[in-house]
Order: structure tokens, then C-alpha cells, then sequence
């Protein structure tokens, strides 16, 4: 089956809002097997409305839209849906003692529009909202099947969850699983170079490849009878994309370069300190959003001026003067003051020029040094990046999580540390 995800409010079309409810269901129809071919995104016309339910009906098996279930004249969607459908707008009992109470728990007086919430395509499917106020449907018409979702976010996501996926299971054959790999340190393109052999030759497991900011997300796709032989056809492929890419797959899941970072350093009870120009804090910021992290982070230091470098970091003058604060001689200098200071095992550094101004020739804008001291032992990195200012910033923070998870790994299977 192949669905068309329909948006509907004129506030998406205007870009006061982002979409992000259709890149919520898309992904959470390929996790169960259902292909996404077409999104849309239509104003509060009825009309146009009328015209997109028509041109999505004839491309798709299932129409899913959000947004348009509101109490007001221009939430136009479920009567548009009735009207193409042939279905009379019934009441429903249910839906209209869960406005009610929802009404009352918030301790506010319910308007008569909301009735209007209540009102259902006879013979539909009905989604409860336990979140808000309007419900949604499902409506089966002719072997196509139109599902009517709220727009709010966390009441569509609730909705889907609890009610559309247990909905959608019906029409599934067999079990889907999936696994994801994040890989970090290689981009999409080189990616795909290196497991261009298991890309050509896929067929069950399907393997994807998803670009994110920093990082790429492998996910492998398996279909058979019962799940656990489903993940067993997963297996021999992620293993042989472990052998491919190495390290560079850092976690899984949901995992993210601090959840993998912090489990190491808080498993080996190694402490660590950062001291920070370029990225401001956000290389702390990042570590600190990991839970637990407490029991080994000892600070961070911003030392944005070469004088805060010199003073609370102990960089020598005659470094800053002879090759500058964005080098790799300052950079190590940092990470070995900060670990001095602090009185950790570890110490990371950033120094770099992030722009829009402030480069040359010889630096440019995006040039960024790293510095990273683990047991006195000292290690350096450069980088050259592009972008704006923040994400310069935000690219140095993820590379140099991910440069140094690599060094501590190593550093660890070796005995050594």
C-alpha cells in the first residue's frame, strides 16, 4: 500500500508554521512498511481542498491529513472529506462527552462551535483525542481509505500512536523490523561509495540511507513472518556494514554522540573538563544533556579572549604570539590547561574562526583546531568547515565529540588508559 500525506491550513502555505506533523507520519509509515510517494500542503479553501482530496485519491491507496478539525467556519477538512466520500456528518456520543470533560478538567466554558468537533463521517473508524478536543477517523471508501487527523502535533502523535498504527496493522502482510546505525565522521556520499555493493544487490533487508545535520542514519528494513526472524535477517547485513564502516558507526537507535560519549566516560570513570572559544559552550552544553553526566564532568570554560586563554587556562603568551589562538599549539595547550585546572583525566579543546568575519588567506573562515589531552598525552585535529557562523560552530562541536570518542575508544581497548 502507498499513502499521500495532505496538510491542510493556510498558516503552512504562509510559513508561520513548519510542517512537521507530515515528517512525523512519513516516518512513522516506513517503519511499518507503507510507502509516502507524495506530500501536500493546502490552504483553508474549500475548493482547492476539494481538489487536492481528488488528485491524492487517485495516486494513493490511503489519504492521511492533518490539520482542518477545528471548531471554527474555515476548518473545512472532515466536511470536505464527508462531501467526497458520500458520507452525512453524524454526532457521536463519545467524542462529544470527551470535549466536555476536556472542557471542564481545564476549567473552561465550552463554546457551541465545538459541537461541531463532535460530528463524525457515518461508518467511520473513530480516533479518540485524549489530548485535546477534535477527534479523528478513518474512513474506508471504495479500497482507498481517508484518515482525518488533528494538527496540533502532540495530539496528532498521540492519536497515530494509540490508535492509526494498531488501525493500519490490519493491512499489513507479515512483520516489518528495523534497525538503525549513526554513523558520524563520514558524509552520505562516501557512505554510499563504501556500501555500494550491499545498495545494489538489496532486496530483503532494504537498506536507506538518511542524511542529518552532522551524521548519517542507516536504516536496515527487514519483512518475514514473525519479527524475530525478521531481526534475523537484519543481522548478517548490519554485521557486514559494522566490518565496512568501523568505528565511524557510533550507536544506534536513538542514540546520539553524547549518549555514546557519556556512557563511555561514566562506565571507565574517566573525568573530563572542556574549554571552549569558537563554540562558546555549546561542546558543554552538548555533554551535559546527557543524564548522569554529573559523576564526571568537572566544568567548562569559555576562554573566548586571548587573555581569558592565558589567564584561566595557562596559555603561554609566547604561543598566542608566535602562531595565534586559532592553532594547534594553542588548542593543545587549552586542553592540557583545562585538565591542570580542572583535575581531569580529560581535558577537550576548541579554537577556530567561525565567521562571518575575522579570516584570511592563511586562516579562513571555518578553519577550527581541536585539542584533546587524556592522561597528559596530547592530541590535535584540524578542520575546515563551511557555513554560517552557527553552523560552523555546531558542525566543530559534533566533529570533535565524535573525534575524540574515536581516540578514547582506542585508547581504552588498548589497556592503556
Amino acid at each position: 500500500m502507498n499513502a499521500e500525506i495532505l496538510a491542510v491550513g493556510t498558516e503552512l502555505l504562509l510559513g508561520n508554521i513548519v510542517n512537521t506533523n507530515a515528517q512525523y507520519i512519513a516516518k512513522r509509515l516506513a517503519d511499518i512498511g507503507i510507502d509516502v510517494y507524495f506530500q501536500s500542503v493546502v490552504g483553508d479553501n474549500s475548493g482547492r481542498l476539494y481538489k487536492a482530496f481528488e488528485l491524492a485519491l487517485q495516486r494513493a491507496d490511503i489519504v492521511i491529513t492533518t490539520g482542518g478539525l477545528g471548531p471554527t467556519q474555515d476548518d473545512l477538512t472532515k466536511e470536505i472529506a464527508a462531501e467526497i466520500s458520500g458520507k452525512k456528518l453524524l454526532l457521536d456520543d463519545k467524542a462529544l462527552r470527551m470535549i466536555e470533560e476536556y472542557f471542564s478538567r481545564m476549567g473552561r466554558t465550552m463554546t457551541e462551535n465545538n459541537k461541531k468537533q463532535a460530528y463524525i463521517p457515518e461508518a467511520s473508524k473513530v480516533f479518540y483525542n485524549y489530548r485535546g478536543t477534535a477527534p479523528g477517523c478513518a474512513i474506508e471508501m471504495g479500497g482507498k481509505i481517508i484518515i482525518l487527523l488533528p494538527g496540533p502535533p502532540r495530539e496528532m502523535e498521540e492519536m497515530f500512536e494509540r490508535s492509526v498504527i494498531p488501525y493500519l496493522s490490519q493491512f499489513q502482510e507479515g512483520v516489518l523490523a528495523s534497525k538503525i546505525l549513526r554513523v558520524c565522521g563520514v558524509g552520505e556520499s562516501k557512505v554510499e561509495e563504501l556500501l555500494a555493493d550491499l545498495l545494489d544487490s538489496q532486496t530483503n533487508p532494504t537498506i536507506a540511507l538518511y542524511a542529518k545535520f552532522g551524521e548519517v542514519s542507516i536504516r536496515i528494513t527487514a519483512k518475514a513472518e514473525t519479527e524475530e526472524k525478521a531481526k534475523d535477517l537484519i543481522c548478517p547485513v548490519e554485521n557486514e556494514i559494522r566490518k565496512i564502516l568501523g568505528n565511524h558507526i557510533y550507536g544506534e537507535g536513538d542514540q546520539n554522540l553524547e549518549d555514546v560519549f557519556g556512557e563511555l566516560l561514566i562506565k571507565h570513570k574517566k573525568s573530563i573538563a572542556v574549554a571552549e572559544s569558537c563554540t562558546g559552550g555549546l561542546l558543554a552544553g552538548r555533554l551535559i544533556n546527557y543524564p548522569g553526566i554529573s559523576a564526571v564532568f568537572k566544568e567548562g570554560v569559555v576562554a573566548y579572549s586571548n587573555e581569558a586563554k592565558i589567564r584561566r587556562l595557562g596559555v603561554s603568551e609566547a604561543t598566542l604570539s608566535q602562531y595565534g589562538a586559532v592553532s594547534k599549539e594553542t588548542a593543545l595547550e587549552m586542553a592540557k590547561g583545562i585538565c591542570i585546572k580542572a583535575g581531569t583525566s580529560i581535558g577537550i579543546s576548541t579554537t577556530g574562526i567561525a565567521g562571518p568575519g575575522g579570516g584570511s588567506i592563511e586562516k579562513p573562515v571555518g578553519l577550527v583546531y581541536a585539542g584533546l589531552c587524556i592522561d597528559g598525552e596530547l592530541y590535535s585535529v584540524k578542520f575546515n568547515f563551511t557555513g554560517k557562523r552557527q553552523e560552523i560552530r555546531e558542525r566543530t562541536v559534533i566533529s570533535v565529540l565524535d573525534w575524540a570518542r574515536k581516540i578514547l575508544i582506542e585508547k581504552l581497548n588498548s589497556g592503556k588508559f
